[in-house]
């Protein structure tokens, strides 16, 4: 039995819907032997997925990817890393097999961008003509919004919230070098932001270490926002049962409305509204907004000028013809995450292809997410939505239980984490099924 994109899609909880006629008319006079080009920029969550799906289901169409680093390095597990259970090494996944399946590879960064022309330009001096451009740069972070944050700074002050050795590695050594009975300051921006759940998620994985190796150290985190923003029960939970969170004797501090104004590198202190708050170690996630990459192709123009409005059935943008956003850039009620960012590349995939061939779409647009987050006491919980398009309200609707959430944490779901890390890792980047993974659960 065969099974052809429409049924995987419904089936797999990642269908794309029908764009409007106006978008579509001048895709569908391509017909089935069209070869168009088709440039992505970005080999994240999103842009892999999309161009592996595109080149399955399309092969006709050329499909050029323009990604800077050598290798992919996860978000999701770096947390990890912070509390000693994985090494970098064991985040960071090959490019090999996936660029295999596309028509080039580039290892370059996207200077400019010229939407008339439909060109893109790298800093190594090559340009690239399309007829379809996908931007999948994840996000931009907005260091000036905080007073002191500037270059010399960020040497010390490491942000985390894109995984690197230069970033996630090196915020581990510093958690290694810090004295028992100092105090890691972490910070949790505004939403909306990538990875809801993350930050509370790290000050798990980061007193799990603690409690471990330096039990007198304490985690202030300062919340810009009025309350813990994702997984509230299932943090505070865990924060009570692990690390006495609560208590006189509590290894967590939680600080909402604390959104911090300034650092100060030298006498390593985060400034608020309220006061200044000194740690040995911090760890400061500045404000963000979509992609660099998104500026420069003029789509970034949503919400005050931060995030990038969208088709959702093709995830075209609203603004620029022909330029399709993907993952954290867009601007959707979705959480930023890489389990939409993978989803996402697919349904438009589908939805690119399907135009390509002269064809419309599925009408009936589904997205799920799934995130599982780790307590680093080797339970984990998640939770899990499912969004459906509604016609009526012309958008994408979760259903009225609108979440499938944990009751409590448990090793089983640490198990299920594992899992989705490996499956997402290896649909994103087409792995082999003998590829062998060395990150732990």
């Amino acid at each position: 039995m065969t099974i052809n994109r429409r049924d995987f899609l419904k089936a797999s909880g990642a269908a794309a819907g029908v764009a409007a006629v106006g978008s579509l008319s001048g895709c569908a006079s391509m017909g089935g032997n069209a070869t168009p080009k088709v440039v992505v920029v970005g080999a994240g969550f999103g842009g892999s997925t999309f161009a592996k799906y595109l080149k399955t289901w399309y092969p006709k169409a050329i499909v050029t990817v323009i990604e800077p680093n050598a290798h992919f390095t996860s978000c999701p597990f770096s947390n990890t890393v912070l509390a000693g259970i994985n090494k970098m090494d064991d985040i960071e996944l090959p490019y090999a097999y996936v660029s295999k399946m596309v028509d080039a590879w580039v290892k370059d960064t996207v200077t400019s961008i010229d939407t008339k022309k439909q060109t893109v330009t790298t800093a190594g001096g090559k340009t690239f003509a399309y007829d379809k451009l996908v931007l999948a740069g994840g996000v931009e972070l907005l260091f000036d919004k905080v007073q002191g944050y500037d270059a010399e700074a960020q040497k010390t002050i490491k942000h985390a919230w894109k995984a690197g050795r230069d970033q996630t590695g090196a915020l581990r050594k510093q958690l290694e070098a810090m004295p028992d009975g100092g105090t890691f300051v972490m910070s949790v921006p505004k939403a909306p932001y990538r990875c809801p759940p993350g930050p509370y998620e790290r000050a798990c994985m980061v007193a799990s270490y603690f409690k471990k190796a330096k039990p007198k150290s304490k985690i202030i985190i300062l919340d810009g926002n009025p309350d813990i923003a994702s997984k509230k029960g299932l943090f505070v939970a865990a924060w009570t049962k692990h690390f006495g969170y609560g208590t006189d004797n509590s290894m967590i501090e939680f600080r909402p409305n604390n959104q911090p104004r300034s650092v100060d590198a030298n006498k390593m202190m985060v400034g608020t509204e309220f006061d200044d708050v000194k740690g040995d170690v911090i760890n400061l996630v500045p404000p963000m907004r979509a992609a660099a990459i998104t500026g420069l192709a003029g789509v970034r123009t949503g919400n005050d000028g931060t995030w990038c409005p969208i088709s959702y059935q093709t995830f075209e943008s609203t603004v620029v013809k022909n330029v399709h956003i993907l993952g954290d850039s867009a601007l959707t009620n979705f959480p930023k995450s890489g389990s939409v960012a993978n989803n996402t590349g697919k349904m438009c995939a589908y939805a690119m292809s399907e135009m390509f061939a002269g064809r419309k779409p599925d009408p009936a647009p589904v997205v799920t997410n799934t995130c599982y987050s780790g307590t680093g006491m080797g339970t984990a919980f998640h939770v899990a939505t499912v969004f459906r398009w509604n016609e009526e309200k012309k958008a994408m609707v979760p259903p009225k239980d609108a979440n499938g959430v944990s009751k409590e944490e448990s090793e089983l779901e640490m198990a299920y984490m594992h899992s989705w890390a490996t499956n997402v890792w290896s649909d994103t980047l087409a792995l082999p099924a003998s590829y062998k993974f060395t990150a732990q659960g």
